[in-house]
């Protein structure tokens, strides 16, 4: 993916401009305005790198890579020429100094569901190396990011393994942050004279959510502490609500509030 294309703007914008573009396009493209979820992720990934000078730059000069083509997604990156090569095609000599070889890095791609983003866990992997096939056993860390990468050293022994974590859509709960979305649909009836509706949170419990009267359509109810965990921080829950017309509704009832408007 071209983070530059992604948000529309070529290598030489300043910060400001990438921020106006990433603005622009979260507006059109947020899930909450009907826009596309992967879409989102996407825009969110490019102003991440892109906005982080650090990580910007390395982006903008990634490191020489390797050969590849190992099984299962996997790329084996060989270490560059080191300065005893460079000064002993230069000046016919060599360094004294003990070279440092380099470990093997391994990278690959898993998918991961949301509930094993709030858990944490455990998943097994299985990819092919020089040495034959390896099974490893990989922590999932808990909040991970969609895109986000992570580093595990020695699960095989002097070798390096560097996941990337994809996130699955889930069908109930959105995510932004640490905090987890959901859409409820309520009766317009209940928003005017008020309710309690039972909800279940990612985590399994069961909240009984008061809706106060005379809550306006798509208004947003906070369960606190019920979203993603990350280390000592977590996210909350907010449900949005949906309002709905009943299929019935008494002539009582179409009367009343046909004579408010009218009053």
């Amino acid at each position: 993916m071209d983070h530059y294309k992604t948000l529309g703007i070529d290598k030489n914008a300043t910060p400001d401009q990438i921020k106006t573009a990433y603005r622009k396009l979260a507006s059109i493209h947020h899930p909450d305005k009907g826009g596309d979820t992967a879409k989102f992720q996407d825009i969110q990934s490019a102003y991440e790198v892109l906005s982080d000078t650090d990580k910007k730059q390395e982006y903008d000069n990634p490191r020489p890579q390797g050969f590849s083509g190992f099984p299962s997604g996997f790329s084996f990156h060989s270490g560059g020429m080191n300065m005893d090569d460079i000064f002993g095609q230069m000046f016919g000599g060599t360094f004294n100094q003990p070279r440092q070889p380099q470990n093997p890095t391994y990278k690959t791609t898993i998918g991961v569901t949301l509930e094993q983003v709030y858990e944490g866990g455990e998943q097994v992997l299985q990819f092919q190396t020089h040495a034959g096939t390896q099974i490893v056993r990989i922590d999932i860390p808990k909040g991970v990011e969609n895109g986000q990468q992570h580093r595990y050293e020695n699960l095989i022994p002097n070798t390096v393994l560097i996941i990337e974590f994809r996130v699955k859509e889930h069908e109930k709960f959105q995510r932004r942050g640490l905090n987890l979305y959901a859409d409820i649909e309520v009766s317009v009836l209940d928003l005017i004279v008020g309710t309690v509706i039972e909800f279940e949170t990612i985590s399994g419990k069961k909240y009984s959510v008061t809706i106060p009267p005379k809550t306006q359509p798509a208004s947003t109810l906070r369960i606190p502490g019920q979203g993603l965990i990350h280390n000592s921080t977590t996210g909350d829950q907010f449900l949005l609500l949906k309002p709905y017309i009943p299929d019935i509704i008494s002539d009582v009832i179409t009367n009343s509030i046909l004579q408010t408007r009218n009053t």
